[in-house]
């Protein structure tokens, strides 16, 4: 099925973010089937459960994308999936959330905990704080952020909290490494929660995967850029194609 795509969202803002991509790819070519599947709303810290719903859930043998969170959670069912998965493609996720002495190029384990501990305080205030992070380095920022948290969905404050017990879990390493597939990695210039080192650290990693780097703008990059990001994965998904 590689004509069709499944995209994850990213923590706590839901699905609108990459709605305006997933019309960008549509209108580009009308047989690419395009979905954005919701993460799942579950109060588990255990990743594998996550993945377990996710499996259970998405159609085989489609292209499987996502961005942040998602884009993680991609890679981890496609490592799992095998052949069962066209490819996969990943939109300004690390391959670690959080820094660790092998994986320096991300956020410190300190900010993440205090983060954290400030989600679980108070979740209304923490999500304005990440839409703020997200949308920093974009042209307007502010007005970027406003439009973000009025279409995030309303989720219980112990599904956020699980969400960044699950960003914090996950290391993508071993995953990128093991999924013979397609891969395209596409990350931010300005990204305020993605480092841009982020992009040479993965080629360095797994040298022979496309990886793309757009200047200019931040994290929710692909709410900004929706057309620019899907000429780039349709050139892709067209390349892998014809492979």
């Amino acid at each position: 099925m590689r004509d069709r795509l499944i995209l994850l969202p990213g923590w706590g803002l839901g699905s609108s973010p990459l709605q305006p991509l997933a019309d960008a790819l549509r209108g580009l070519d009308p047989r690419l089937h395009v979905e954005i599947e919701p993460l799942p709303q579950l109060s588990s810290s255990n990743p594998a459960d996550w993945l377990d719903e996710l499996d259970a859930n998405l159609p085989q043998d489609a292209w499987l994308g996502g961005w942040s969170l998602g884009g993680m959670l991609a890679a981890e069912l496609a490592a799992r999936r095998g052949e069962r998965c066209s490819g996969l493609l990943t939109l300004a996720s690390n391959l670690r959330f959080v820094a660790e002495p092998s994986w320096p190029d991300a956020m410190a384990a300190e900010t993440f905990a205090a983060f954290r501990q400030g989600c679980a305080m108070d979740a209304a205030i923490t999500l304005k704080r990440f839409s703020l992070l997200c949308t920093q380095g974009a042209t307007d920022a502010r007005a970027l952020s406003r439009q973000l948290l009025s279409a995030a969905p309303q989720l219980e404050p112990s599904v956020l909290l699980a969400g960044l017990d699950i960003l914090a879990a996950l290391d993508t390493r071993v995953a990128l490494q093991a999924f013979v597939g397609p891969q395209l990695h596409l990350f931010a210039g300005q990204d305020a929660l993605v480092p841009e080192n982020t992009a040479q650290a993965l080629l360095t990693l797994l040298p022979d995967v496309e990886i793309g780097l757009i200047d200019g703008v931040g994290h929710a990059f692909a709410l900004e850029r929706p057309h620019e990001i899907a000429m780039a994965i349709q050139a892709f998904l067209h390349e892998a194609d014809d492979d």
